[in-house]
């Protein structure tokens, strides 16, 4: 029986066809192709949370700074089978210089004849989530869901009642995979779409590897991507991740990555967020285990009326972890970029070492950037800092620039270029740090 429609639910104005088609779409889903569903009770689960919790407003306050409505307000309707792309529509999508195994994602959905699995070592999995459900003994039952929360996060809850798809990638215990894997996200935005996807990865013990998201668009209709990642990252284990946005101002979304570490494990998170509509990129890092190394970082570079909302949280859990993060965000005209992080530490998680930063710059008055660093601690042997900075470029470094016979468009872009180039530097491959100076220095121009 469908749950009523909540009073949060109520309240937001220009949604109520979105909630309604959420609804049917799951009494679809659940209607099943005939094959057992290992997940029913998640989905049931999450199918009562979302109608009880509802869509956020900005009376919520860790929503206070960001307004879904306008996103929201398009006559979307729920992807269920995606287009059939060609080749050709997805070759100007390759990083230049990058050799890295390919899987492309359409719509959700893993498209396997556009994907370039070769190379990779043995007992490597990579593929459709959807298909890995199905297959006996997967690595999916065991962490699909564990903990990505469905109680409290509405987007995470109206995520998890779908029959999803999307990247699922296990690299067993001990085994390198020293190409990069990179996973092509492809919206067909040719009407009004809402896309959900799902992706799984799980590194054993003591393996290596390398993920790359890049995220694209075909079509000029408003679109709203709402997309979960979970990463496992298991004991000794090193996981590099990164995700390039670059969607396009009418592409809006709610974005979460759910990372969760085991003892001496060494992760890193990065993502660059270009052009977009209204875009909110929540990530969660629980470090699980003793000597864990966890890195959270971003840039994103906003303009016109594009709205870029990040929010980090840190939980430290167990002892003798550190974790570093570093934000930057510049805003040009009427944009706004929003960064909240919180570093939490728990009672039995002495002797960590959190560090985090935020810096935002504001070249127009019309334009915003919000920050607010948080610390939460409870253990009484901890090294932990925070800093925030919001300014707009300093005339005398323009005008020492100038000095120099530089232009003042150019000085000012040399800076600009350089404030956002130490988040470049993080990302551990070269052909895709040039591909990501490339992208920056089309956005400053």
């Amino acid at each position: 029986m469908r749950s009523p429609l909540s009073p949060a639910m109520i309240q937001i104005e220009k949604a109520p066809s979105l909630y309604q088609r959420a609804l049917d779409e799951y009494d679809r889903s659940m209607g099943g192709d005939g094959q057992p569903d290992p997940f029913a009770d998640l989905r049931a689960r999450a199918n009562r949370s979302f109608a009880h919790l509802g869509l956020p407003t900005k009376k919520d306050e860790a929503w206070k700074y960001t307004d879904l409505r306008p996103a929201l307000a398009a006559d979307y309707e729920f992807v269920v089978t995606p287009p059939v792309l060609s080749a050709a529509d997805v070759a100007g999508y390759a990083i230049p210089g990058m050799d890295a195994a390919r899987v492309v994602v359409v719509d959700g959905h893993v498209q396997s004849d556009l994907s370039d699995l070769s190379d990779l070592p043995h007992g490597v999995s990579v593929g459709s989530l959807a298909e890995a459900a199905r297959a006996t003994g997967s690595t999916v039952a065991d962490f699909f869901g564990r903990y990505a929360d469905v109680e409290q996060d509405a987007f995470v809850a109206l995520n998890s009642q779908f029959q999803l798809d999307g990247l699922f990638l296990h690299v067993p215990r001990g085994t390198a995979v020293k190409r990069p894997i990179h996973v092509v996200h492809v919206l067909t935005a040719q009407t009004p779409v809402f896309v959900q996807s799902r992706h799984l990865v799980v590194v054993g013990e003591a393996a290596q590897a390398t993920v790359v998201e890049t995220f694209h668009r075909q079509g000029t209709a408003a679109s709203f991507r709402n997309d979960l990642t979970e990463l496992v990252v298991g004991r000794a284990a090193n996981l590099q991740h990164v995700r390039v946005q670059n969607e396009g101002p009418e592409a809006h979304g709610v974005s979460l990555v759910q990372m969760y570490q085991e003892a001496s494990s060494v992760a890193q998170t990065l993502t660059f967020t270009f052009a977009s509509g209204t875009l909110r990129n929540n990530t969660i890092v629980v470090p699980d285990g003793e000597g864990c190394e966890s890195n959270v970082n971003g840039l994103y570079i906003c303009r016109g009326t594009q709205h870029v909302d990040t929010h980090t949280l840190m939980d430290h859990v167990a002892p003798g972890c550190q974790s570093n993060e570093l934000f930057k965000g510049i805003v040009f005209e009427q944009s706004t970029g929003v960064f909240n992080g919180k570093v939490f530490v728990r009672r039995e998680a002495q002797q960590t070492n959190a560090y985090q930063q935020s810096q935002g710059v504001v070249l127009s008055p019309d334009a915003h950037h919000y920050s607010k660093p948080e610390l939460e601690i409870y253990a009484d042997d901890v090294k932990c800092s925070h800093g925030s900075t919001t300014g707009a470029v300093v005339p005398e470094h323009v005008f020492y620039l100038r000095s120099r016979g530089i232009s003042e468009s150019d000085a000012r872009a040399m800076l600009l270029y350089a404030f956002a180039h130490d988040v470049v530097e993080l990302v551990p491959i070269e052909a895709l740090r040039e591909h990501l100076d490339a992208l920056i220095a089309e956005r400053l121009a």
